[in-house]
């Protein structure tokens, strides 16, 4: 699988912690080779707390609270689902910041089985307030991404993919339209963009694309929706199917308008393992599902 992000990630990080007093490392064994150097050199600020993902999400918000800036990293099950009632409560109700940095998206490696597979990361750190998101969608993206986390304060969550576009858009501040079109407007999420791009080459639609998904771009995307001659969305997101649907509605909350979500299906439990683009096909998220959604806004 292609481990750019991540090196991205660990590059960036270990650079941070040498002239950022603020920045601490908290790993529960995964990537913590990768920070066998930032160790050495920091020793008191790179924390590997073992398989033990509460403990650590605990571990980051006492860091928090001493004035530190805590970046947690491991797959996205772990990070984010295992340990949630210590971010609901290590975190959000102490009201204190960290930057979680996950890997493995929803199905980045499914030779691993359910256990390293979380689709619904995102939408359940939908329910707490605060959270900004990040989903880039290259490794060059990820940089940019992570010192504006590391320099801020707030609670930051950054997914990760070994799963990328061919190319890095250069502008990461909400979404950028891509391509304009008056059938309406689809909406990629980070490494959807590819698959989007290609399947709406034919359509007479307006691309956005999202490297950061929450804060919601709500402006922009209205703006694309009334420039367009139809009032319909096609959300495309690499994560549960919908999860932003509930933004989309309130932005076009005065005007009458069609919201199609595609994402990984709520109605199936995927007991089989297969390559991720099995998993694509599966979940409607391959160019020709994509594609198929997008002919039918002009029906």
């Amino acid at each position: 699988m292609d481990s750019r992000m991540r090196q991205a990630f660990v590059d960036t990080v270990s650079s941070a912690l040498d002239t950022d007093p603020r920045l601490a490392v908290v790993l529960a064994d995964i990537t913590a080779a990768a920070f066998t150097a930032a160790q050495r050199h920091h020793p008191d600020r790179v924390i590997n707390v073992g398989i033990r993902e509460q403990c650590m999400i605990g571990v980051a918000g006492g860091l928090a609270l001493t004035g530190l800036r805590p970046v947690v990293h491991s797959y996205a099950p772990f990070l984010v689902e295992r340990p949630f009632e210590q971010i609901k409560l290590d975190l959000g109700h102490q009201d204190v910041g960290a930057v979680l940095v996950s890997i493995g998206g929803s199905y980045d490696d499914p030779v691993w089985g359910r256990t390293h597979q979380a689709p619904g990361d995102v939408a359940l750190l939908d329910t707490l307030p605060g959270w900004t998101v990040h989903v880039p969608g290259h490794a060059e993206e990820v940089e940019p991404l992570m010192r504006s986390a590391l320099a801020g304060d707030g609670r930051v969550y950054v997914r990760l993919s070994s799963r990328a576009n061919a190319r890095p858009q250069p502008d990461l501040s909400g979404f950028q339209v891509l391509k304009r079109g008056r059938l309406g407007v689809v909406l990629a999420v980070g490494p959807m963009l590819d698959n989007v791009l290609h399947a709406t080459r034919q359509a007479d639609v307006t691309v956005l694309y999202a490297a950061t998904v929450r804060p919601f771009d709500q402006a922009t995307l209205r703006s694309a929706v009334l420039a367009a001659d139809r009032a319909a969305v096609v959300l495309v997101e690499p994560y549960l199917a919908g999860t932003s649907a509930h933004l989309v509605n309130e932005a076009l909350s005065d005007i009458p308008h069609q919201v199609r979500s595609l994402g990984v299906r709520r109605d199936v439990e995927l007991r089989a393992y297969g390559e991720p683009a099995d998993h694509d096909a599966l979940h409607g998220l391959d160019v020709a599902s994509i594609e198929a959604e997008v002919e039918g806004l002009g029906a």
